[in-house]
This record gives C-alpha cells, sequence and structure tokens, in this order.
C-alpha cells in the first residue's frame, strides 16, 4: 500500500540559482516521484543563489532515498544536505528525569534529602503500604521487555526495543500524566524475566509487559500476576484486545447485528490474537474460527501451551477444516493480526451483506484498506494514515490511570470489557459512521472515562 507517512519524513536543502525557479523545478521532481511536501522554506537568499529546505513524507526509506536522487540527478539543482526527520527526533532520547519538588536552598535538600528523609524511610518501613502514598510508587509504571517481538520486526534484542519503550512511556504521560519507565533486559530466559520483575516491583505501581513473544509472554504475565501485589498487563495481548472490542461493539451497531450471533474470522492467533479471542467470548461472541500460520485451529489442533488449549476448546464451535478463504465466505467479521496480504478482494466480496474487516497487521495489513472498503460496511486497520486505527493508546494509558487511582493489585477479564465498553461510549450516536467507530486517541474523555470503569470495577 503505497502511501507517504510522516515515519518517513525528510528535509533536504537544496541549493539554485534564482533565474532558473528552483522553488518551481523542487516541488515538480518531488510531486513526480509521489512524495508529499508538507513545508517548503527559503532558508537563505542571496543575488546568485538560493538555498530552499523542503520537507516531504516519503512512502519508505528507499522512496526517501529516490527522491534524493532525483532532485541531486537536477541540472540546476545541488542537493546540500538531507536529514531524516524521524532519527532527529529520536536524537539523545524521547524522556528525561525531572524533579517535583524545588532544591535551592538548604531547607529544601534537608526536607528532600537528609536528614529529613530518614523519617519518610522509616515510616515505609514501619508500614510498607505507605510506599504507594510517599514516594513515587503512586504514580509510576514499568515498560518491561526482553526484545523479543518488536513491533512487527521480529527478536531484535533490548537494545533495539528501547525507543519502542521510550515511546510508551512518553504515551503515558501525555495521555494520563502516568510516570512510566522503559525496562529492556537482556535476557529472553522465562525464569529470569520474572524473578528480575519481581526483583524491581517495589518501585512501581504496575507492571506493562511489551513486545514478548508468544507463547513465552503468556507465561510471563500469569508467573507475575501470581507473584506481585501490583496489577500486570500485556499491553499487545489485553490493550489490542480491549479496543478490537471497543470498535466491534460500535461498528456492529452501526450495521445493525448482534455479537452472539455473528460468525467472526480470526486471522493470527498469537499474543493479540488469542486475547482477542478471549474477550469476544466473554463479551458473547458464540463464533470464532481462528487460522495461524498453519491453517485453520479446531479440535484437530494440538494445544502446545494453556492458550492454545483454550483456543482449541471455546472456539470454532462446528469445527470447520478448510482455508482462510472458504472461511470467508458467509462470514460477517474478519478481524487480521497477522501478515501482509493474506486476505483478497474476493475474500471480501464473498463475506455477508454489511460485512466488517479489520485489518490490523502493521505496517502492511492483511489487505488494502482501499480494496477492502469495496465491499465491506466497515474497515479498520492499525494505520494513522486511515480512517478507525485501532490503537492500544485509547487503552492503555486509561487502564493504568485507573489502576494506579484506585491502588489496584489484579487485572480481571470483566475489567478488559468494561473499558472497551468505556471507549466504545465515547463515540457518541451522531459521531458514529463507517468511518468513525472509536474515538481519537485525542479526546480528553476516553482516558477519564476508561479510567472511570477501571475505579468501578476495582
Amino acid at each position: 500500500m503505497a502511501t507517504t507517512s510522516p515515519g518517513y519524513g525528510i528535509t533536504i536543502r537544496v541549493e539554485g540559482r534564482p533565474e532558473f525557479q528552483p522553488v518551481a523545478e523542487i516541488t515538480t521532481i518531488i510531486s513526480r516521484e509521489g512524495a508529499t511536501i508538507t513545508a517548503l522554506d527559503v532558508a537563505d537568499s542571496q543575488l546568485e543563489n538560493v538555498v530552499i529546505d523542503v520537507t516531504c513524507n516519503a512512502i519508505d526509506a528507499e522512496h526517501a532515498e529516490k527522491i534524493t536522487a532525483a532532485l541531486s540527478a537536477s541540472p540546476i539543482l545541488t542537493v546540500r544536505k538531507v536529514s531524516d526527520r524521524t532519527f532527529l527526533l529520536h536524537l539523545g532520547g524521547k524522556l528525561e528525569v525531572q524533579s517535583k519538588v524545588p532544591l535551592k536552598t538548604r531547607d529544601d535538600l534537608s526536607r528532600a534529602y537528609t536528614p529529613g528523609v530518614a523519617r519518610i524511610c522509616q515510616a515505609i518501613a514501619k508500614d510498607p503500604a505507605d510506599a504507594r502514598r510517599l514516594t513515587i510508587k503512586r504514580n509510576t509504571v514499568a515498560v518491561v521487555t526482553d526484545g523479543s517481538a518488536v513491533l512487527g520486526l521480529g527478536n531484535l534484542g533490548p537494545a533495539a526495543a528501547l525507543p519502542v519503550m521510550e515511546g510508551k512511556a512518553a504515551l503515558f504521560k501525555r495521555f494520563a500524566d502516568v510516570d512510566a519507565w522503559p525496562v529492556c533486559l537482556d535476557t529472553q530466559d522465562v525464569d529470569e524475566i520474572v524473578r528480575t520483575v519481581q526483583l524491581i516491583a517495589p518501585v512501581y505501581g504496575g507492571i506493562n509487559l511489551e513486545d514478548i513473544s508468544a507463547p513465552r509472554c503468556f507465561e510471563i504475565e500469569a508467573r507475575l500476576r501470581e507473584l506481585l501485589d501490583i496489577p500486570v498487563f500485556h499491553d499487545d495481548q489485553h490493550g489490542t484486545a480491549v479496543v478490537v472490542l471497543a470498535a466491534l461493539r460500535n461498528a456492529l451497531k452501526l450495521v445493525k447485528k448482534d455479537l452472539s450471533k455473528t460468525t467472526i474470522v480470526l486471522s493470527g492467533a498469537g499474543a493479540a490474537g488469542t486475547a482477542i479471542a478471549r474477550l469476544l467470548v466473554l463479551a458473547g461472541a458464540k463464533n470464532i474460527i481462528g487460522f495461524d500460520s498453519n491453517g485453520v485451529i479446531n479440535k484437530k489442533s494440538s494445544a502446545q501451551n494453556d492458550m492454545r488449549k483454550w483456543f482449541v476448546e471455546n472456539c470454532n464451535p462446528h469445527q470447520f477444516d478448510g482455508t482462510l478463504s472458504e472461511a470467508l465466505k458467509g462470514a460477517d467479521v474478519f478481524i487480521g493480526v497477522s501478515a501482509p496480504n493474506v486476505v483478497s478482494e474476493s475474500d471480501v466480496e464473498s463475506m455477508a451483506k454489511d460485512s466488517i474487516v479489520f485489518a490490523l497487521a502493521n505496517p502492511d495489513p492483511e489487505i488494502d484498506p482501499v480494496l477492502a472498503r469495496k465491499h465491506a460496511a466497515v474497515v479498520a486497520t492499525g494505520r494513522s494514515d486511515q480512517p478507525n486505527q485501532i490503537n492500544n493508546v485509547l487503552a492503555f494509558p486509561g487502564i493504568f490511570r485507573g489502576l494506579l487511582d484506585a491502588g489496584a493489585s489484579k487485572i480481571t477479564d470483566e475489567l478488559l470489557v468494561a473499558c472497551a465498553d468505556a471507549i466504545a461510549s465515547c463515540v457518541s450516536e451522531q459521531q458514529l459512521n463507517a468511518s468513525f467507530i472509536v474515538p481519537s486517541v485525542f479526546d480528553p474523555n476516553v482516558v477519564k472515562a476508561v479510567a472511570d470503569a477501571v475505579k468501578r470495577c476495582c
């Protein structure tokens, strides 16, 4: 899907002689190459020379190089410098630590540090519960990863996962005023991860697991939930599931279908897919047909772990045993959390009237949404450049805001359903349409609605 993105934004400094109209030449070339110009500034203008900074969005890194090469090939232009705007944004990282209290005088130091801080230590030693009241624990979340499943990029390791965890922490702060910190562990051993998180847990009010590969993520989450007295949340599973359920609630309302009577085809049975299926079943879904890389999941499928065993026992009640294309014939809903281009236009065309397609693979979905919209009543993706983005940021900030405010220790499936309903409710009857089934991530009502739902369940 050839769509330009700010994620591949570049700024190119170009020189040319004024009499040759370099601005016109630049815009012509960039438009011809299929990029989107977002800014064009004259950095310097002299009698014999003009310097122009042109900012544009490309499709990918290769496309950005092609644009630069095309400008360089012009006989009247000279490319001086190319800056990748995404790399510039990440220089030095995206987080910093700031003190909440003034440290300007001896008096300040005496209370914030020694000797005054000793009184706080003694109070917590006497009553450990006071740590929530008197330290950063009351508003701090650890964003924990081992780098084994970074975005859709695979096992990149902890250092390469850090930019994602930084971004996650920044989103926590921006949307819910939660102080989060990346914790990237240099191990992929389940026992070591569990023990390490257990050891650092006293600092935090919650643990957000991120980008840990399945099935290890299931065991890690389950064991930590047993060991810790603070909530443990695996966003790749539950955050995705919450937003999918919210979006599906509104999409079904739009097409006037009942969740319990719909046939749902689910492509992808990893962490996200399994969590989606579990939450949909809890919400009332009766017929989910799941597929993984080996094909359809039914009673014949091996149950390698508890999550897969649950899938085998609770989905595909009629024991469908065909291909993904065959399953989509007459189906009401398709949900994809798998791989690009696994669904064809004819597959969507074969679905039931007023069908719903959630093609959530990133960056390239299971089917081009433009093709899907020819036949489906509602289409959603995981992309920010398409309507109906199924974005976890609608869920996790509000969930943790509510958990921290409530001083909660556990997360239940019922709580997650309540959060999904809260997100869905942020789209009014007047707003609901085929291109708007979930609220904007910038809607200030979302975090409050989700946090309130959490607190009611705690």
